[in-house]
């Protein structure tokens, strides 16, 4: 019964966001949207209730299998890529290390936070 709680709260929030983003016309998609109310609600709980735990770790399990369509998309436009693999390239370098540097910036004001508080 725990699961399904949770399950159905991922679900609300993923929704409320979709809801959002389209009502208002938002450039950011819905699930992005929803998962952010998520963060923000957990934030001000100061901790993860079991239900939502319980069924994001049932998720988690399942992660590899997200990595199917981009793999067959690669595989579909392969072609495409192989044309466009300048661009193709630079993109993903600068998106992963724009990934990075916001990454290592978030756990350092983390870090600092933390440390302020103790």
């Amino acid at each position: 019964m725990q699961t399904l709680f949770g399950f159905t709260a991922l679900l609300g929030f993923w929704l409320l966001g979709e809801g959002l983003s389209h009502a208002f016309d938002w450039p950011v998609p819905g699930s992005v949207i929803g998962l952010l109310m998520l963060f923000a609600l957990l934030c001000g709980l100061g901790r993860v209730p079991a239900a939502i735990a319980e069924a994001s770790d049932g998720l988690l399990r399942y992660l590899a299998l997200l990595f199917v369509p981009a793999g067959v998309g690669v595989m579909v436009y392969g072609d495409q890529l192989l044309a466009a693999w300048l661009p193709t390239t630079i993109a993903v370098l600068a998106a992963t290390m724009l990934t990075l540097l916001v990454s290592a910036g978030v756990m350092a004001a983390t870090m600092r936070l933390k440390r302020g508080r103790q």
